[in-house]
């Protein structure tokens, strides 16, 4: 089962072993917090459905407002599926591993497979070395400087934002799930086997219920509005100007929870459908913490909240940064790679 991924030592920067103690008040779950965020966010997801149905037969343009807030409640949905893959949500691994499952269908990812991919991210994040397992394509300037023009073509395009938040949460949710990444062991395997076979079953029922054509339609609004939003807050808490990225010789857990990982300071209501994520530095630093306990640990300690805080405002400009710079460790956009590329012809 994941855990913090990289154990804390005395060696690392920013003195975690400090913090271990502080840490450890919040890592314990609480099943009746946690069966309450079950009941408060899966009862309204399928009253949300059965609504839709209804509202169906007066008119599909009605549906679009309700999907899109059944949309906002499968994020949440998606936070309580993240919390069970790091063991955190319930008490029980058993517990953990069923409510996993469920939510996992309800969001259209394998448990086990999805699970282990994240543990990695955990474990590799802000680290140039070890790229490439569930983070958000990243080049340097200089990598991006030397690669051949359909691989500068292919990463512009995967930054796009458009691509980014619109194509993308359909493709990861809907196709890229289905299959099993070649590094994936027999567990992980049978995990995206039986949630297709899960999905199979669901679909087919719900197209029978809905039609095939209108369960489409709705499953797609869903899927697409829940996945962006899901994609844009895990952009947004790595991928700010000053973040954390170093090579391996240099990389800290810590200060890659810290550093790496953003505060993203949310309105209240965006806070709870999020699940809390937007103390993504906290959650980093210790993943044994389950989202209800993520804003107490912050303001626990004032040595948590002098971390990168963002807005909803500040955290537009984000979308302007495509590369990172290691001479001035921050990420730059295309007037920045253009003042480097122009200093390297003097």
């Amino acid at each position: 089962m994941p855990s913090d991924s990289r154990p804390a030592t005395d060696h690392d920067q920013t003195g975690t072993a400090s913090w271990r103690d502080i840490l450890a008040k919040y890592q314990r779950p609480s099943n009746g917090r946690a069966l309450w965020q079950l009941a408060s966010t899966l009862i309204p997801y399928a009253l949300l459905w059965y609504a839709m149905y209804h509202v169906m037969a007066i008119s599909l343009w009605l549906v679009v407002p309700v999907a899109l807030l059944a949309a906002a409640f499968l994020v949440r949905i998606f936070v309580i599926f993240h919390d069970c893959g790091h063991g955190s949500f319930l008490g029980s691994r058993r517990a953990n591993d069923a409510v996993g499952f469920l939510t996992g269908v309800l969001t259209f990812c394998p448990y086990y497979h999805w699970r282990w991919q994240h543990a990695i991210h955990h474990g590799t994040a802000g680290d140039l070395d070890r790229r490439g397992m569930g983070d958000v394509w990243t080049m340097t300037v200089q990598e991006y400087l030397e690669a051949p023009w359909w691989r500068r073509c292919a990463y512009r395009l995967a930054r796009n934002p458009v691509v980014l938040f619109v194509l993308a949460p359909l493709f990861v949710f809907v196709l890229y799930q289905r299959f099993a990444s070649p590094r994936a062991n027999r567990r992980e395997r049978h995990s995206v086997q039986w949630m297709n076979l899960a999905l199979l079953g669901v679909v087919v029922a719900l197209a029978w219920t809905f039609g095939i054509w209108p369960y489409l339609l709705i499953q797609s609004i869903v899927m697409a509005v829940a996945g962006a939003g899901g994609i844009w807050l895990f952009y947004v808490q790595h991928q700010f100007e000053n973040a954390y990225w170093q090579r391996s010789a240099d990389w800290s857990f810590t200060a890659a929870a810290l550093h790496g990982s953003s505060f993203y300071k949310l309105p209240r209501v965006l806070q709870w459908f999020s699940g809390n994520i937007g103390f993504h530095h906290i959650h980093h630093l210790s993943p044994r913490i389950p989202n209800y306990n993520l804003q107490k640990c912050h303001e626990g300690d004032a040595l948590f909240r002098q971390v990168q805080v963002m807005t909803l405002a500040s955290s537009l400009r984000t979308l302007t940064l495509r590369f990172w710079d290691e001479n001035e460790n921050k990420l730059v956009g295309y007037a920045g790679l253009r003042r480097i590329r122009a200093q390297l012809r003097r």
